[in-house]
């Protein structure tokens, strides 16, 4: 391949700074970075100064290598790139695209004028090619705000940013295509408006609730959790169906809005799990570590600050199996979560916020064995094995856990029975109508489900006649009830009450709301 001429040009004034826009990611949003590029004569040097972490640092040797074996001469002079504004710190590869840019715009290969509306970002190969990267949603995202009408992208990142409104979006597969786009020469390919099939919902597993034989009471828990967004925990023997159920739950919730399928999108986006053929999560997540997770792991963390499994399960489930099994420090950590919706990751430096509204979900034996309670099996753990057993579990956590409901295991005469059970669809349809109740009850609130309500909001919309309240205040003195425990009842009794379209909260929705605090009934031994 015949080299272009650079450096020859610019010893004739023919070099500039030059300016690229970009953008690094600062918790699941981007923010605008200006990549400015001076080559001035003296002794050879690459120098890339604004707060670059290592990956930045070492982009120098791919863009080095990418535009020498795309046919251009590299300067032999003074490089200087500024990250601006310098006091951002950058990380990842994306900047490596728009720095191969800069420098041959300030070589005058590409002209100055054709880049001002354009926001770049991209890895570059040794030879040119141009890898995807993670992040891109939020940078199109960014481009839309910053009112930039155009951005250029890895090709295999296309689609993912073509959700977003507002934006033309361009992908490229090498350094060479991009120049001769910007000169003219040709065109790259435009990805049109990506986000088409949002609103129906898909369902890629194949699991449905028709596939599960009885439970009858463990489907009612599960639907009224899942309509009023509340926390969940299962009990029972190995082998009743805790985690077939839990699998399932996806398969009854409401789709997701646009605005929380691009915000949950955004977190996937950071985390590098998007593809060419997923760049829009259409259902809604479910995230099931396994319980010898680490605490970051759950919550997120690392050297430059990573979301976790609490926040790429957000507006989804968490689903937590062998729920004592976990670590009581990863445990412990869910409560900001929980209680805020988000969480917060400190450095000494700066601190980053991802959010983390999930429906918490779990399951746990009833003892070690697995077997307490069982009238198949006798257990074989001693009192005090069961109480260690369940104290891994914090009572203020345990709080923090709505419905407590125990799952028998199931006959085999159930399971041999030739009856139909009622499919998914039949039960995400009345999950649905609950939610709208829901919707437009806090409209002109920050939640959208009666299982995020505050204690003043539900002084306000949780009304309860004087045989519910009496009926209620009997519970909470027999089984010794925390005031948050008190507060989850009445959320649940509101949710089985919006069920019925009930206004009021009636003895009978507070019965049955009592009956999901298994934990709390069974303290004693």
């Amino acid at each position: 391949m015949v080299a272009h001429r650079g450096l020859s040009e610019s010893n004739n004034g023919g070099v500039m700074i030059s300016k690229i826009t970009t953008a690094t990611i600062y918790g699941i949003d981007g923010i605008k970075i200006d990549v400015e590029v001076d080559i001035s004569m003296g002794l050879p040097a690459f120098n890339i100064v604004g707060l670059p972490e290592a990956s930045v640092k070492e982009s120098k040797e791919r863009v080095r290598s990418a535009i020498k074996n795309a046919g251009f001469e590299f300067p032999n002079d003074r490089i200087t790139i500024n990250l601006a504004p310098a006091d951002v710190r950058k990380e990842g590869s994306s900047f490596d695209l728009p720095i191969a840019v800069g420098i041959l715009t300030s070589l005058n290969i590409i002209k100055k004028e054709t880049i001002i509306h354009y926001l770049i970002a991209g890895e570059l190969s040794l030879d040119g090619r141009i890898k995807g990267v993670r992040g891109i949603l939020p940078t199109a995202i960014l481009a839309g705000k910053e009112r930039i009408p155009n951005i250029i992208v890895p090709y295999e990142n296309g689609r993912e940013a073509s959700v977003v409104q507002g934006v033309r979006v361009f992908g490229a597969k090498h350094l060479l295509e991009i120049v001769h786009f910007l000169k003219g020469d040709t065109s790259l390919e435009e990805f049109g408006r990506g986000d088409k099939d949002h609103g129906n919902i898909k369902n890629e597993t194949g699991l449905n609730f028709s596939d599960i034989k009885g439970q009858t009471q463990a489907k009612r828990a599960l639907e009224i959790a899942v309509s009023g967004s509340h926390n969940l925990l299962m009990i029972g023997p190995p082998g009743s169906g805790k985690t077939m159920l839990a699998r399932r739950i996806p398969t009854i919730m409401p789709p997701l809005s646009y605005d929380e399928a691009i915000e949950t999108t955004k977190i996937h986006s950071i985390a590098g799990l998007l593809s060419a053929s997923k760049f829009l999560l259409l259902n809604r997540p479910f995230r099931a570590p396994h319980h010898t997770i680490s605490d970051a792991g759950l919550i997120g963390g690392g050297h430059v600050p990573k979301p976790g499994e609490v926040s790429l399960a957000h507006n989804g489930v968490l689903f937590l199996d062998e729920f004592p099994e976990f670590k009581r420090n990863v445990l412990e950590a869910l409560r900001q979560p929980l209680e805020d919706g988000d969480v917060t990751i400190s450095r000494v430096t700066h601190a980053i916020t991802f959010p983390a509204r999930f429906m918490l979900v779990t399951a746990m034996n009833p003892c070690p064995c697995g077997y307490w309670g069982d009238s198949r099996r006798s257990c074989t753990c001693t009192g005090s094995q069961i109480h260690r057993y369940r104290s891994r579990i914090s009572g203020p956590l345990l709080d923090r856990i709505d419905i407590h409901v125990e799952v028998p295991p199931v006959t085999i005469r159930e399971l041999s029975l030739d009856r139909e059970e009622e499919p998914s669809e039949n039960i995400r349809e009345r999950v649905r109508k609950a939610r709208r109740a829901q919707e437009e009850r806090f409209k002109e609130k920050k939640i959208y489900a009666n299982g995020q309500m505050n204690a003043r909001m539900i002084k306000k919309h949780c009304p309860l006649t004087d045989n519910g309240r009496n009926l209620l205040e009997k519970a909470v003195d027999k089984f010794g009830l925390s005031p948050r425990a008190y507060h989850r009842i009445i959320r649940v009794a509101r949710t089985i009450a919006d069920m019925e379209n009930g206004n009021h909260i009636t003895d009978s929705h507070v019965a049955e709301a009592i009956q999901y605090r298994a934990l709390d009934k069974r303290i004693t031994l």
